[in-house]
């Protein structure tokens, strides 16, 4: 792949990077990253050996692909140089909340315009990432942003008007998925578990269970029902849960996230 450039240089910037230099996908000879303060890219370039540019010319004279993973609130005042700096280049944006369109005033002269939502578990390689382009990518491109977000886990193409409904599921979900961990490791503690068991149980039962979901690739019904014994212990808890309207309350939360999600993007 040609030369990629990082403006911001935090925890996904920083992930990206870490992925495509593990597969192999690229040398550290061909990364260059930049931050507001500086000392973010200087940190990065210290630990993965990549460079750091100190001044946006530097960073996007040789560089093919910009991604853009700075604060989305900082794409207000972003450096206006950018429009023609990034002309002819492919720009990957992981700025939640922002639009294409939105993004095309930032960036106008560039070849193509990817928005990608990732979430957190990236940072290890384990995420998911939503992403649509402005135009249909050309193979070239499509190579690209593969390996670019191939670097975080797996990822899904979709159409931009469900981009709101994949941030409220996956890249709100781990912040969901962390607080069922918490309540379940705190209802261990109130049925008596010493509080180190309490997390250990939790931590490996979710982990094992993630996995089997994973490997058996069936529904989840599926699995809760090999679990479930008629009138067992199971069954006893399904049914609390049934009557607090669990899954009523995961699809408002969803609903919710996805309302305020296309309320922030609004003016963005």
């Amino acid at each position: 792949m040609a030369k990629i450039a990082f403006l911001g240089a935090g925890n996904m910037a920083a992930a990206m990077v870490e992925g495509l230099l593990a597969q192999g996908l690229m040398k550290p000879i061909d990364i260059v990253c930049q931050s507001g303060s500086g000392r973010t890219a200087t940190a990065l370039a210290e630990k993965f050996g990549v460079s750091a540019a100190p001044s946006l010319e530097l960073l996007l004279e040789s560089a093919d692909t910009l991604v853009v993973a700075f604060k989305p609130q900082h794409l207000a005042t972003a450096d206006a140089r950018l429009a023609a700096l990034t002309r002819g280049k492919l720009v990957i944006s992981v700025l939640a909340g922002k639009r294409l369109a939105r993004l095309t005033q930032a960036f106008p002269s560039a070849r193509n315009l990817v928005r990608a939502m990732p979430n957190t578990p990236g940072q290890i390689g384990a995420g998911i990432t939503g992403w649509c382009a402005l135009a249909p990518l050309v193979p070239a491109d499509r190579i690209t942003v593969d390996a670019m977000l191939g670097a975080l886990g797996q990822h899904v193409e979709i159409p931009e008007s469900q981009m709101d409904a994949l941030t409220a599921v996956s890249g709100c979900g781990p912040a969901y998925f962390f607080e069922f961990a918490a309540a379940l490791r705190d209802a261990g503690i109130a049925a008596g578990l010493a509080p180190e068991v309490a997390q250990q149980l939790t931590v490996e039962t979710l982990l094992g269970a993630g996995r089997l979901l994973a490997q058996k690739k069936i529904e989840p019904e599926t699995l809760r029902n090999q679990v479930t014994s008629p009138n067992g212990v199971t069954f006893a808890g399904l049914q609390r849960m049934e009557a607090g309207n669990f899954r009523a309350l995961m699809r408002d939360t969803i609903l919710t996230a996805k309302a305020r999600s296309e309320e922030l993007s609004q003016d963005r």
